[in-house]
């Protein structure tokens, strides 16, 4: 395989990996909040893509991409609001139960309403348009994707680190119940955690199925998975972490095709979260966690 090829294969792994990026930092900010592994984040992103799908048949693409992310933003809230909030005193089994119910809710939904066949996805011509960069070529979107992905991520860490409400995001991730002694607003901020997550998995979307060209009610089932690996790998709870983590999967997984071995890319990931689970449990980055008695 030429050196060409191989970089060609990479920048398009760049790109698959910066939609995971995004797609992990749902499950890992979920997870530094309630210690919840959000299951149904993966068929959020796979409801965006529909709402795509439905926004741009009667819109122009500017505000399509607006109406499917407020819209994709306050799905996410509301299954906060009605799935996952009367169960906040519940033990976590019954919160982790109710994710994958929601997870399950939505398949069928969009199989219902959508039906299984597989729905183009649209295509906005800027993004497909193809730029050439000496031998290798490639869509605007694969070249968009980790600029817009980087971006995101350092606007996420500013949010976090340098206002009040990521000051109370961090507080409530530490102690829950001293926070909210403390007088933070645990609905609220545990709202805005679910409308970021749902925000980044919007945007993942399309920039995940413009390159992929359709949907189905399935659609984030394996993404979504690969995602929650990548959230594992770089250690749940971690920003940068699940961002690296998604990169990395992105990018091994595209090589593996390039191989041959598209039989074992998927494999790969599993495999990935197995060896992680037995040599470092936290993640590349993840705190180990110390019980106060």
């Amino acid at each position: 395989m030429s050196m060409t090829t191989i970089l060609q294969h990479c920048l398009t792994g760049i790109s698959l990996g910066g939609a995971y990026a995004l797609i992990a930092i749902g499950y890992t900010l979920v997870y530094g909040i309630l210690r919840l592994i959000n299951f149904a984040h993966g068929d959020i992103f796979m409801m965006a893509g529909y709402f795509m799908i439905f926004s741009l048949a009667s819109l122009p693409w500017p505000i399509a991409i607006i109406v499917t992310l407020v819209v994709t933003t306050l799905m996410g809230v509301g299954i906060e609001r009605i799935a996952y909030k009367p169960l906040r005193s519940a033990p976590r089994m019954s919160i982790m139960i109710s994710a994958i119910s929601v997870s399950y809710l939505l398949q069928n939904l969009a199989t219902y309403l959508f039906t299984a066949i597989p729905r183009g996805y649209p295509e906005i011509p800027f993004l497909k348009k193809i730029y050439h960069l000496g031998e290798l070529s490639a869509s605007f979107v694969t070249l968009l994707t980790p600029i817009i992905t980087i971006i995101l991520v350092i606007l996420l860490m500013i949010l976090v680190n340098k206002t009040k409400t990521g000051m109370a995001m961090r507080a409530v991730s530490k102690d829950f119940e001293t926070a909210k002694l403390m007088g933070i607003n645990i609905n609220g901020v545990i709202s805005i955690t679910f409308a970021i997550g749902s925000f980044l998995a919007a945007v993942g979307s399309i920039l995940y199925f413009t390159d992929r060209m359709s949907v189905t009610p399935f659609s984030g089932t394996l993404p979504g998975l690969k995602c929650f690996v990548a959230a594992v790998f770089g250690g749940i709870g971690n920003i940068p972490g699940a961002v690296i983590g998604g990169f990395f999967i992105g990018i091994v997984e595209t090589l593996l095709v390039a191989l041959g071995y598209s039989t074992f890319s998927d494999a790969f990931t599993f495999l990935l979260l197995i060896v992680m689970l037995l040599v470092r449990p936290t993640g590349l980055f993840g705190e180990k966690t110390v019980e106060k008695v």
